[in-house]
């Protein structure tokens, strides 16, 4: 089965691809490189021992994307393409739904026209709101609280009526919470530019001397130490989890919506100190105001994904912790 990776020289991208190809899929990548960079690529190469096909196109323009699919072959679709940062997108509303959007709307129309029946969404907890914890599927959604959440919500919504006038067709919605860590080689993990929006690459940066000091956005919340309570989850765990959700749509048509987390929420402060511990180092921090369109608390409920992919995550706080540090000293020049 070949499959097109869209957005998959970024961070959970890549590790999706060595999963993907570890298990038997052939892999093509499709990205634009506006937040990723071609070493990733290569890295990712160097870890599975192959190339891999690449094309620098940008998904919601017709014109580059199409002659993707008129060149290959291409059963199924792993859909990472956008825009991904929470307080970004506060600012930057029109960017983010003008970009998420067109590239969900834009492989529709590629999937229609060249009879591609199979995609897995990559979506995200966001789509809860400030909902009751923990997470479940079949939980009505609330009103995102950024633009990022909302464009997550109505790709979703595009994909559902998608298959309702295509029923022959097959998507999975992954929503996931917060992936941390990095491949055990050392080889591929986050890495953003400039100050991390994301708390793990803004952690192991301090650790590292790049940066002085961690900012924690809010003390006040009502969690147990006052700082925001997330699912985190290992990247590893997350790309298997996308393994098995194209697995699952060979066999069957329809929508299907899973969740992808531990089901345990860890605070702000609570990963700082296992990340001292683990890697014996010190993160100096400071306490400042809220950041827009967070919410106090969030993990999952796993159960189905437990259930119907037979997918559970593996990887604990510790071992996110020990295998971001390793990319920090030995990868990221």
């Amino acid at each position: 089965m070949k499959v097109l990776v869209a957005g998959g020289a970024g961070y959970i991208g890549t590790h999706t691809c060595v999963e993907l190809i570890q298990a038997g899929y052939e892999v093509i990548i499709a990205d634009n490189l506006c937040n990723s960079k071609m070493d990733a690529v290569y890295r990712t190469e160097q870890i599975i021992g192959q190339k891999i096909p690449f094309y620098l196109v940008n998904i919601s323009v017709k014109s580059e994307i199409e002659p993707v699919f008129m060149e290959n072959k291409i059963d199924g679709i792993i859909h990472f393409a956008g825009l991904k940062a929470v307080g970004e997108s506060v600012e930057q509303p029109i960017e983010y739904y003008q970009n998420n959007l067109n590239c969900t709307l834009m492989l529709c129309e590629m999937m229609k026209k060249y009879n591609v029946k199979k995609m897995v969404f990559s979506s995200s907890a966001t789509v809860y709101g400030d909902n009751e914890v923990p997470f479940t599927e079949d939980m009505p959604l609330l009103p995102a609280t950024n633009p990022y959440g909302e464009s997550k919500v109505i790709g979703e919504r595009i994909l559902q009526d998608f298959i309702v006038a295509h029923p022959d067709y097959a998507v999975s919605l992954l929503r996931y919470f917060n992936p941390i860590g990095a491949h055990e080689s050392g080889l591929i993990g986050e890495d953003p530019e400039g100050i991390p929006s994301n708390l793990m690459p803004y952690i192991s940066q301090v650790a590292s001397g790049k940066l002085s000091k961690l900012k924690i956005f809010g003390n006040d919340y009502p969690t147990s130490d006052g700082t925001g309570v997330r699912d985190y989850i290992h990247v590893v765990d997350l790309a298997k989890g996308h393994v098995k959700a194209i697995e699952q749509l060979e066999k069957n048509a329809g929508v299907y919506i899973y969740n992808l987390g531990t089901g345990r929420g860890t605070s702000v402060l609570e990963l700082v100190t296992t990340f001292e511990k683990v890697n014996q180092v010190k993160v100096p921090y400071q306490i400042v105001g809220r950041r827009a369109g967070d919410i106090a608390e969030c993990y999952a409920g796993v159960e189905k994904a437990k259930n119907e992919l037979c997918w559970a995550a593996e990887k604990n706080v510790e071992d996110m912790c020990r295998d971001t540090w390793r990319w920090q000293c030995y990868s990221i020049k």
